[in-house]
């Protein structure tokens, strides 16, 4: 990922290839397939790297937006909307990007949620007994390591660079190691290190401070499994708020 943001896409650019598509569908005789269209994909200028996020904006965008209403009636679908703002997100959605694409923002989420709940272990039963720590980060490094082909590709820098990005990039690589055997079943003894010894609501506030607020008033569950899904909401209810169907 460049300093500039990405080039939306050219009407020209778009005008073509839905004049193909069109094309493609009339000669087979799906006339009343195409009218069932509903969306095309375009570049709306976001995007994201390793360790930044391009937001959007309305200006450049503009052109395109007008397009929609002008000639294709119908709305886009946003190539990337991962780690937008809620404001930019709905903003989107009234500039006729409807359709919000959004993928590592949602595993990054639960990464995220995982490696808090891996401190709240460490600092909560390092030292008691008979509990087996999970070492669900040592895990999954050493699982990256031993298959790289998902992450190497796509990271770049020395070893101490390269170490940030598996844990720590918005591309979120690690998303592909989470099922492996070894992952998983070090998932699986974090998830019930803390659920056989929940976490106090003042150490889930230190790692996870917006979910230990609803524990507080009686709306989440101070359980490892409601605590992942909860902060995965998070992003989904800013999806919701866009699209209108949640208030701020």
């Amino acid at each position: 990922l460049g300093s500039r943001p990405p080039a939306t896409t050219r009407i020209e650019d778009l005008a073509a290839t839905l004049h193909v598509a069109k094309q493609a569908f009339v000669a087979r005789g799906l006339h009343s397939a195409w009218e069932r269209v509903i969306a095309v994909v375009v570049q709306p200028g976001v995007e994201f790297g390793d360790s930044s996020v391009f937001a959007y904006d309305p200006k450049q965008a503009r052109q395109l937006s007008q397009h929609a209403v002008e000639h294709w009636n119908r709305v886009y679908e946003a190539h990337s909307t991962d780690y937008q703002t809620p404001a930019a997100l709905k903003q989107m959605v009234a500039d006729h990007f409807a359709i919000l694409k959004v993928g590592p923002w949602l595993t990054f989420a639960f990464r995220e949620s995982i490696f808090a709940l891996a401190a709240m272990e460490e600092e909560w039963l390092s030292a008691k007994k008979g509990v087996v720590p999970s070492q669900v980060r040592e895990t999954l490094e050493r699982a990256m390591l031993e298959n790289p082909t998902h992450w190497q590709g796509y990271y770049r820098g020395d070893a101490a660079a390269l170490q940030f990005a598996r844990k720590f990039s918005y591309s979120d690589r690690s998303r592909y190691y989470w099922p492996g055997p070894a992952v998983a079943a070090a998932l699986r003894i974090l998830v019930d290190n803390l659920a056989a010894h929940p976490a106090p609501v003042s150490l889930i506030s230190q790692f996870l401070p917006n979910q230990a607020a609803a524990i507080r008033v009686g709306v989440l569950q101070n359980h490892p499994e409601s605590l992942i899904r909860d902060k995965i909401l998070e992003v989904l209810n800013d999806y919701a708020f866009a699209c209108g169907m949640r208030s701020a």
